[in-house]
């Protein structure tokens, strides 16, 4: 391999935050792109539907990039591609399932154009003028997930994706390991490593232990079992399926994007489904109710909304009824919380009995502290980036590193968009890209910034006021108005008097000012807004958004 002059790092997205991920490998003139994930919005991001990274970089260096490679099929790393392929026209490499459900992504995503996709697997090696490209097997709740090690002069930048180490693991899922301990022997220059569960002791609990908690629920219950998932969630999928039909029940699956996934992972051999197990919903009243398994998500994948609408009596294929057992196989996305709680409230009151709280039905993807720990110690790398998960998630992932043995100069927390240079003696920041949050609302993407998201806060706080006022400037009069509109502020009928002096403040500004030979709009409308501001907070201490409208006639 020939020497390599510069290598460095850049992460877009999944560092002090949940999803979103992106990382750059820059080796010499060639930029290698790992993933190109959404992020589902916070709480104070209000109408916005996702989040994808800022890639203004890539679009300014588009001819350098080599190629984009997906880990795995979940949304928080493929999720962004379709409107990334909008604007880079580049190679995508991936495992046969993670292309599958990234092109049903992108279909979901209204995506038109073409897309040169090359399927690797996890014993693929790819070269390039500057470095060689390879994969490995890692254990996830999604098969056919991988790692990436970008093979440089200076040693190999590993990348592990989402992991955990599941002794119990199948066939499909188990972890390569011996292939990590290799390029840990060949040399590691640096590991960027999943951080997710970094701030939990011990091991992830095994997949074996919630099959045989599912058998055991299945076994017992008397009505219908609902079992909630995320659409992405293929081993949980599999749990069902299994345990279903050891217990003599049909599987029913509602939600579009979920039987999307499942039809694509059964076609591809990566679902074991028994003959005559799934029937469709046309056949569910044929069977008793303790011979019924539904298997749900929403229409994006994500099943909390959908099972609202099950308990509120508003779905449009199944209900919840008195009897029934739910299984929430799903941890709400950061601030989603409250949604979940408020969910099972409402199931309860449908009359059915939720069991996740009890029973162990789903485990995180990710590995514990002991399973980081063992990463670290097959990599052996000499300078460690934790990755994927919100700041203190990454400072204890950081914190492992060091117990581990990696001296604390060689580990780095770096921000979004920090280029981080590498040498086979140090890791160092020497500037930065642009990065951030680029919203998409509706077909829009990134038309909806901060001051957008700043006037809906306001119009969800305080409402809105608008006044309207017709003149004729040659008469020097007003024709028509102030008429006052208020949506979200006050209840008008009961606010008359308000009403009516907001009015006589609006007229006197207007006439005062057409006495004037200057007639600005603009200082006049800027004097409406001043005057009611002070005058509307005085009275009720709520600040509306206020908008004059001055027409001519």
């Amino acid at each position: 391999m020939n020497k390599n002059s510069q290598i460095k790092i850049i992460a877009l997205g999944g560092v002090g935050e949940m999803g979103k991920n992106m990382f750059l490998v820059e080796v010499d003139e060639e930029i290698f792109v790992i993933d190109a994930g959404l992020m589902f919005p916070e709480d104070e991001m209000l109408g916005i539907d996702i989040v994808i990274p800022d890639v203004s970089y890539l679009l300014a260096n588009k001819e350098r990039v080599k190629g984009i490679f997906l880990t795995h099929g979940h949304e928080d790393h493929i999720g962004a591609l379709a409107y990334i392929l909008k604007e880079l026209d580049v190679p995508v490499y991936g495992t046969k399932l993670t292309i599958a459900l990234t092109k049903l992504k992108m279909a979901e995503q209204d995506f038109k154009g073409k897309v040169d996709f090359h399927t690797i697997h996890s014993n693929s090696v790819l070269t390039f003028s500057s470095a060689k490209v390879s994969f490995f097997k890692v254990n996830h709740s999604i098969p056919d997930s991988v790692g990436v090690c970008i093979h440089t002069s200076e040693g190999g930048i590993v990348y592990t994706s989402d992991f955990k180490f599941d002794q119990a693991a199948s066939k499909l899922y188990q972890s390569d390991m011996s292939k990590m301990a290799l390029l840990g022997e060949k040399g590691v220059l640096c590991l960027l490593s999943d951080s997710t569960e970094a701030e939990k002791p011990g091991y992830t609990t095994s997949e074996a232990i919630v099959a045989r908690e599912m058998e055991s629920v299945f076994e017992s219950a008397n009505g219908r079992i609902i079992y909630a998932c995320y659409a992405s969630n293929i081993n949980g999928v599999q749990h069902v399926l299994n345990a279903a039909k050891k217990t003599k029940r049909k599987v029913v699956i509602v939600g579009r994007t979920l039987l999307d996934v499942y039809q694509t992972a059964k076609k591809l051999g990566y679902l074991t489904v028994h003959e005559d197990l799934v029937i469709s919903l046309n056949e569910l009243e044929k069977y008793k109710d303790r011979e019924i398994v539904i298997l749900m998500s929403g229409a994006q994948g994500e099943p909390l909304e959908a099972l609202q609408k099950m308990a509120k009596q508003m779905h449009r294929h199944v209900n919840i009824k008195k009897g029934d057992s739910v299984l929430i196989a799903a941890s709400p996305h950061r601030g989603g919380e409250l949604f979940l709680i408020k969910t099972v409230d409402m199931l309860y009151r449908a009359g059915a009995v939720v069991l996740s709280n009890r029973k162990t039905i789903h485990v995180s993807g990710h590995g514990r502290q002991e399973e980081l720990r063992l990463m670290i110690n097959l990599m052996k790398p000499k300078f460690f980036i934790p990755v994927h998960g919100e700041y203190r998630m990454l400072q204890a992932h950081a914190k492992i590193a060091k117990s581990c043995g990696i001296k604390e100069e060689n580990i780095y927390i770096p921000e979004k968009g920090e280029i981080l240079l590498l040498s086979s003696e140090s890791i160092q920041s020497v500037g930065r890209v642009p990065s951030g949050n680029i919203l998409i609302d509706g077909i829009g993407v990134g038309d909806v910034g901060n001051i957008v998201l700043r006037d809906r806060r306001l119009l969800s706080q305080d409402g809105i006021f608008i006044v309207v006022v017709s003149l004729d400037r040659k008469e020097k009069k007003i024709v028509s108005g102030p008429e006052i509109i208020s949506r979200g502020f006050v209840y008008v009928r009961e606010s008359e008097k308000l009403m009516e002096e907001s009015t006589k403040i609006v007229r006197e500004i207007v006439e005062k000012n057409m006495t004037i030979d200057v007639f600005e709009w603009s200082g006049i409308k800027q004097e409406i807004r001043d005057q009611l501001h002070s005058f509307l907070f005085e009275k009720t201490k709520r600040r509306p958004m206020i908008i004059p409208i001055i027409m001519e006639i």
